[in-house]
């Protein structure tokens, strides 16, 4: 089975992630959306909402499960068994962040690849960190996030 962690903050799920994980479930049997627990960043949403939207979004598509982690995510990988980590970028910046964590990554386990893949030109712009920064200053946010999403962020907002 090929298994595969496509990990992040989700801090909320927006578009971009949802086009990098339509893009690569074709090619897996199963994809785990690991929201990755950082303590030292201060998080928008808790663990339980980014888990809850992110069900949302695919609780139609049986082969995308969903679980929060920390630690190194090459390390969780490993744990859940996963050979495949998908990373998307949306720029040079995010090329060179992202090479420079698969080398590292690789070092460590070198059983477990990394498939990049690059944003679509629409969703380049789209990030949560700007999504974050949208809501808190009362602005439409429905074309970066979506539909449920959009709901429920705007309710949480009120």
């Amino acid at each position: 089975m090929k298994k595969a962690l496509f990990p992040g903050s989700f801090d909320p799920i927006t578009l971009a992630h949802v086009d990098i994980l339509q893009r690569a479930l074709p090619l897996f049997d199963e994809v785990v959306v690991g929201i990755g627990l950082n303590s030292t960043k201060q998080s928008f949403l808790s663990a339980e909402q980014r888990e809850e939207m992110v069900r949302l979004v695919y609780k139609d598509v049986p082969k995308v499960k969903v679980a929060a982690y920390q630690g190194l995510t090459v390390d969780y990988c490993k744990q859940i068994g996963a050979q495949y980590m998908i990373r998307g970028i949306r720029s040079t910046l995010d090329f060179e962040y992202e090479k420079a964590i698969a080398q590292m990554n690789h070092a460590m386990h070198p059983d477990i690849e990394s498939i990049i893949i690059l944003s679509k030109p629409g969703f380049s712009a789209i990030s949560s960190t700007i999504v974050r920064d949208i809501l808190r200053n009362g602005g439409n946010i429905d074309q970066f996030v979506p539909k449920a999403v959009a709901e429920i962020l705007k309710q949480a907002n009120k």
